[in-house]
């Protein structure tokens, strides 16, 4: 690799897997190429500003800082990219790369101020300055070995100390920080404090999470929260080995408190273990950290599809629990008015109450039961989303209403609503991308057509071509193999979560059959 700033190639140590490098002269049969491509670099450099320009005009060149500062400002202004070679397998280029980040890339003090809300939930901003009062959001855990869990913090505003007490809005928590890390790999360097614009790690929080709020404790504030999107993929797993079931369980929870996208949870019916992600390489990523971290080899099962349940049609629907034989009995009655939500919205719950038909005590208990019944839809037995529930109408009785009853009546008229309300099954449908040589683009797209993929636009790129489509995740299994065997493995893909959508009729019945 050439450094065209330096005007020097750079060797790298393969025995020390990159680490270490050194500058040597340019290859002769490479002399004049460099000096061409650094002739059109130093132009673009001095386009930055006048200063720079009658420089370059003056005496034909620029300094080595005089190129960075030219380069680093039209980075900013988003005029130029600059490019930078090296190999993520063999570690090589990956000094340059960070030196250029640190050089070209906007500093804190160049990000406009950050907005948030403050204690009453009003919008204001911070400042990245030492100044302003203490704001950092905790965007990553991390199990660590030898210090425990660590907190990967993000510093907006402010300075913090060893020691120092925050205060964790989200949780409504304050918490002692104990000791705060830099770390530099797998090496980690000791801080007294850090400041605006640093990324440390802390050790000692105990109750902050993925996405929390971290500030003053006289200076509440709550910075942008982090969406995680929901599990669109499950899978049972289980230990090789029994003595390991609890180690498992450990493991898991730890692999789901560093990654939010990541659920654990037991199925009451066959009381096995189930696993929930973003696609099958999510989890068997975490099922291979869990091998290599904590020792537990796992079985794991077919992956399922996580389906969800919606309705179509606004409905309303009466729900009556009465049991009444003598002495204290039972008496809940509702009416609800179901309707379909904004889609992404989930379920919603109006109390549109008047006159105390039922009365305020109770309506906690209405929501309850709704809320109850969400897991377990009418078609397959899938949870239930995007549905605003109105509860408008209902009576009580002096002596046997109670808070059960009008749960049970919730329920009832909750499960009764679905089935009259149209509903409906919806699968995941993945936002897929695919690189292929042109040669076998018809192959790559018939083949996405086949799994009831949708075409949602091409364009050229250095390798040929690049596919978008929307495909179910259900027709995805399996899909790396199929495409591998297309292309003659020159073929990529990624593939990520868009949205939910109404799984036609073949495939519904399809699925409720299969259940």
């Amino acid at each position: 690799v050439v450094d065209l700033i330096k005007m020097k190639a750079i060797y790298w140590d393969d025995s020390s897997q990159g680490m270490k490098f050194d500058y040597r002269d340019i290859p002769a049969d490479l002399v004049d190429t460099c000096k061409e491509w650094r002739e059109k670099m130093v132009e673009a450099a001095a386009e930055a500003n006048e200063e720079l320009m009658n420089k370059y005009l003056e005496s034909g060149d620029l300094s080595e800082e005089e190129i960075k500062k030219g380069l680093r400002l039209r980075t900013i202004s988003f005029e130029i990219v600059p490019m930078l070679c090296g190999s993520a397998f063999k570690n090589k280029g990956v000094q340059a790369m960070l030196d250029a980040v640190i050089e070209f890339l906007p500093a804190p003090t160049d990000v406009p101020p950050v907005p948030c809300e403050d204690a009453k939930g009003q919008p204001t901003t911070r400042k990245a300055s030492d100044e302003e009062a203490f704001a950092a959001l905790a965007f990553k855990i991390m199990t660590d070995p030898f210090v425990g869990q660590l907190i990967f913090f993000r510093v907006y505003s402010g300075v913090i100390n060893s020691g120092d007490t925050i205060y964790n809005p989200i949780k409504g928590r304050k918490e002692r920080i104990g000791r705060i890390l830099q770390m530099h790999a797998n090496q980690r360097e000791e801080l007294k404090e850090v400041r605006a614009g640093d990324i440390a790690a802390a050790v000692g929080l105990k109750e902050a999470t993925t996405g929390d709020t971290l500030c003053d404790v006289n200076s509440e504030v709550v910075l942008e929260r982090m969406i995680f999107p929901e599990p669109v993929i499950h899978v049972a797993v289980e230990p090789k080995t029994k003595a390991d079931q609890e180690k498992m369980g450990i493991a898991l929870n730890r692999l789901a408190q560093e990654d939010p996208s990541f659920r654990v949870k037991t199925d009451e019916e066959t009381n096995q273990t189930i696993i929930s992600g973003m696609g099958e390489l999510h989890l068997e990523i975490l099922v291979d950290r869990m091998k290599r971290e904590f020792g537990v080899e796992a079985n794991v099962g077919a992956p399922q599809v996580a389906y969800r349940e919606a309705i179509k049609k606004p409905v309303e629907i009466e729900g009556k629990f009465v049991k009444q034989s003598g002495g204290k009995g039972q008496y809940g009655h509702v009416w609800l008015k179901m309707e379909p939500n904004e889609a992404g919205k989930g379920f919603e719950f109006v109390d549109a109450i008047k006159g105390g038909t039922v009365p305020r005590e109770f309506i906690p208990a209405v929501e309850k039961g709704l809320r109850e019944t969400l897991p377990a839809g009418v078609v397959a037995g899938y949870p239930v989303v995007d549905v605003k529930v109105t509860l408008f109408d209902g009576s009580y009785h002096d002596v046997d209403s109670n808070e059960n009853a009008f749960k049970m009546a919730a329920s009832m008229a909750f499960k009764d609503g679905m089935r009259k309300a149209d509903p409906v099954l919806l699968e995941p449908m993945m936002a897929v991308e695919v690189e292929t040589p042109e040669d076998y683009m018809g192959d790559v797209m018939g083949d996405l057509s086949s799994r009831r993929g949708m075409i949602q636009g091409m364009e050229d790129n250095v390798s040929g071509k690049v596919i978008r489509a929307e495909v179910p995740l259900a027709e995805m299994f399996g899909y790396s193999t199929t495409m591998r065997s297309l292309s003659q493995g020159r073929a990529t893909y990624s593939m990520e979560f868009k949205h939910y959508t109404e799984a036609p009729r073949n495939v519904a019945e399809a699925i409720v059959n299969k259940k």
